[in-house]
């Protein structure tokens, strides 16, 4: 598969899946040993496991949307930015709803095969989506 066809088949992911919580369409994106390496080892493994990973997401922020920002491709691989915003309306990871809006830019380096993502590697600045929800103080300024 091009570049650019992996490139599509990460927008339909963002689209259909994380944005309009159509779950189905991963397996048709993903490949059935996919695995997505998270934050604080947060393994999410296959379809099934990221769809999951959704639906939660889409309980405590009803409202989420993802935007893929920039992505750059070559060979077998992408990296894209994404910008992920909602409110937080529901239980999150034991966090009971703050009713706050947050945002969060996500780096990711995806990798495909057979017109499929296989594997994924995020990063993204957990710190400051907690700061945002209140669950943890802002970091004080040097003079304030």
């Amino acid at each position: 598969m091009s570049t650019e066809q992996n490139k599509a088949v990460l927008r339909r992911t963002y689209e259909e899946a994380l944005n309009k919580g159509n779950v189905a369409v991963l397996r048709e994106c993903m490949a059935p040993d996919y695995v997505s390496h998270g934050p604080g080892g947060l393994d999410l493994k296959g379809p099934e496991g990221f769809g999951q990973y959704v639906t939660t997401m889409h309980a405590a922020f009803p409202d989420l949307r993802m935007t893929a920002e920039n992505m750059v491709a070559e060979g077998d691989y992408v990296a894209h930015r994404a910008r992920f915003t909602g409110t937080h309306q529901g239980d999150w990871m034991g966090i009971p709803p703050t009713g706050k809006r947050v945002t969060l830019t996500l780096n990711v380096l995806s990798r495909f095969a057979e017109g499929k993502e296989v594997e994924a590697w995020e990063e993204l600045d957990m710190l400051s989506f907690m700061q945002q929800l209140g669950v943890i103080p802002p970091i004080g300024r040097p003079g304030t």
